[in-house]
């Protein structure tokens, strides 16, 4: 059975989103690692808003179905994978 275009169009939409959340995600990584080596309390917050943004975002996309979640998280992976590229 083919997806309809609307469902289609929203796991674009997911994938896109994904792709921003998770280079935003991994590349605040580094941000957070630096407060937590210098002793700074607020990168426990800093790391528990990384998280509950991210578990946000999969929430809403697990909302579209698994087409969109999929994609979403296949987003997500990329944008991991470009913030890897760029550390090396």
């Amino acid at each position: 059975m083919m997806p309809d275009v609307s469902s289609l169009i929203f796991a674009l939409l997911a994938g896109l989103a994904g792709l921003g959340a998770g280079w935003l995600h991994f590349a605040s990584l580094e941000w957070v690692a630096n407060r937590i080596v210098e002793g700074r309390l607020s990168a426990i917050g800093l790391q528990l808003g990384r998280i509950v943004l991210l578990g946000g975002i999969l929430f809403l996309f697990a909302q579209g179905g698994a087409l969109v979640l999929i994609a979403g998280a296949a987003g997500i992976l990329l944008g991991r994978a470009i913030v890897l590229k760029g550390a090396r």
